[in-house]
């Protein structure tokens, strides 16, 4: 899915965010914060869009997925560590 050039400045210009918070492991300012929640809302419209054009590649990807994670990774741990860290 080529992009058009309104989502690649969007994401280009909150790539940087994201590397710091990567780089960090903290979100250290409240415009990271901000940031971070456009780059999640970009990021979720992006696929929303992809898996509309090509839903039996979005669930395949998702079956491989679920293969690879280890258990320690798997859908319900994360859940389980979200809930004990509420």
């Amino acid at each position: 899915m080529k992009l058009d050039a309104t989502t690649f400045r969007q994401l280009r210009r909150l790539a940087p965010v994201l590397d710091d918070v990567l780089n960090a492991r903290e979100v250290e300012y409240p415009h990271q914060a901000v940031n971070l929640a456009a780059l999640a809302a970009l990021c979720s419209q992006l696929f929303l869009t992809y898996e509309h054009r090509k839903p039996v590649g979005i669930e395949q990807a998702r079956v491989d997925v679920k293969n690879r994670l280890p258990v320690e990774c798997s859908p319900l741990s994360a859940e389980k560590h979200r809930l004990q860290y509420k």
